[in-house]
């Protein structure tokens, strides 16, 4: 990749949440392999985004590059409507094994977004097909599930993008953040709201959607398990259904398989994506209970009404196989939690920094909260020109890296941090 390359990719190629009037700078990567991103000037930087929370395993993983390859060799996609093939039965039955017992029915997605659309739909059907033809969902403030419509819907009200889409979007209703901290003790008063609201609109609401345990694009924010206990007590109690969006949370990420599992709370509906193909492929799924499908499909419709064209590729569901068996095989419990000791080691010391204001980990999860908004694009280059792949947004300077990271790969990650830190953001 030259500069004319580079060049036109300024000009015209949009990247995420990114201005075509003024751009953040692009840096061309030739090749990816284990935890290290290579540049196309040959400088190699240790990826602590895992490709945005997707690539468990690292690059170049010869088990997913042996699947997909295999698998191309027989078919690369055939239409879900009318027709199964054996990636997707596999794909489906690992899924029903590790998730619990009582989510057991799988629709395949093309992404973690569209995995929250499907969900909504689900709900709103279930509804309907019981007699309550509910419309509104509830969701947590500072919350994030997705960039297209429904998703954007159910995101938070004042920092995701709902003034800009005003009078199109769906108007829904917003519960406070829960209070940050994952050992913070429950708040009474925070409790007592949430319920008052639910309450108050039950006749409306046709669920409930949180991100369980760790918000993540809405400021990588850690609560407390045990008011997923109390959200589940609440739906059933109101009659609305519960759904977990665990795209960024699943496959290990907080040192449980699932987040749900840190209180042992099962939901009606959970959405799955981001690590489930090991980054090789975009792939999602939205799984549940017999109850809501069996419900749904008895309803006027008679079916459940979306149908992706990309549905169950065999491709995504061949790596996905092979990515969740590698999972399974990989000790990765032993590795997450090698992560996290080592990320409290290293970077809670960073909380006595003036420019810090909060430091806090889970399972593989560093987040450095700093006191001010970061200059995303200052700070990028920094810490390429330190070796590392980083990318902070707002004011929050985070990793999530692959399991298969080394301690020293790590400890780069934590002392580039530091560094930037002590120059100031």
């Amino acid at each position: 990749m030259d500069a004319q390359d580079l060049e036109f990719d300024r000009r015209h190629l949009w990247h995420p949440y990114t201005s075509m009037v003024d751009p953040l700078p692009s840096y061309p990567v030739h090749a990816a392999q284990g935890v290290e991103l290579e540049l196309t000037d040959g400088r190699k930087l240790v990826d602590g985004m895992a490709s945005w929370w997707c690539a468990i395993h690292g690059y170049g993983v010869p088990e997913l590059n042996k699947a997909i390859t295999d698998q191309l060799s027989r078919m690369s996609h055939v239409m879900f409507g009318g027709i199964t093939h054996q990636p997707a039965v596999d794909l489906g039955r690992q899924l029903v094994k590790m998730t619990p017992e009582a989510l057991n029915k799988v629709f395949l997605a093309d992404s973690g977004s569209v995995s929250v659309e499907v969900a909504l739909k689900m709900a709103i059907q279930y509804q309907q097909s019981i007699g309550t033809p509910r419309h509104r969902f509830v969701a947590l403030s500072r919350g994030y599930h997705g960039d297209t419509t429904g998703a954007m819907s159910v995101c938070d009200p004042v920092g995701g993008m709902h003034s800009l889409f005003n009078g199109y979007l769906p108007e829904n209703l917003f519960l406070p953040e829960p209070p940050q901290g994952f050992d913070t003790p429950l708040d009474a008063e925070y409790l007592q709201q949430c319920h008052r609201v639910l309450a108050a609109h039950q006749d409306e609401l046709a669920a409930l959607i949180v991100e369980p345990v760790v918000q993540g694009a809405g400021g990588m924010r850690f609560y407390n398990p045990e008011y997923l206990r109390h959200f589940r007590q609440w739906c059933d109690e109101f009659g609305i259904l519960l759904i977990f969006d665990e795209i960024a949370t699943g496959f290990g990420r907080t040192g449980k398989l699932f987040a749900l599992e840190h209180a042992n709370v099962v939901p009606d509906i959970l959405c799955l994506g981001k690590a489930i193909t090991g980054g090789y492929m975009t792939l999602a799924a939205t799984m549940t209970t017999t109850s809501v499908a069996e419900t749904i499909s008895r309803g006027a419709a008679g079916v459940f009404m979306h149908g992706p064209t990309f549905m169950g590729n065999p491709l995504a569901c061949a790596v996905a196989n092979a990515s969740l068996n590698l999972l399974e095989a990989s000790h990765w419990q032993t590795k997450v939690r090698a992560i996290e000791t080592q990320l409290r080691a290293e970077l809670l010391p960073l909380k006595r920094l003036e420019n810090v204001q909060d430091v806090r980990v889970l399972g593989a999860i560093g987040v450095v909260q700093c006191t001010e908004t970061v200059d995303v694009k200052a700070l990028q280059k920094r810490f390429v020109e330190l070796g590392v792949w980083i990318r902070p947004f707002r004011e929050v300077i985070y990793i999530m890296p692959p399991y298969v990271i080394s301690p020293l790969q790590l400890s780069r990650l934590s002392s580039s941090i530091k560094e930037v830190l002590l120059r100031g953001v």
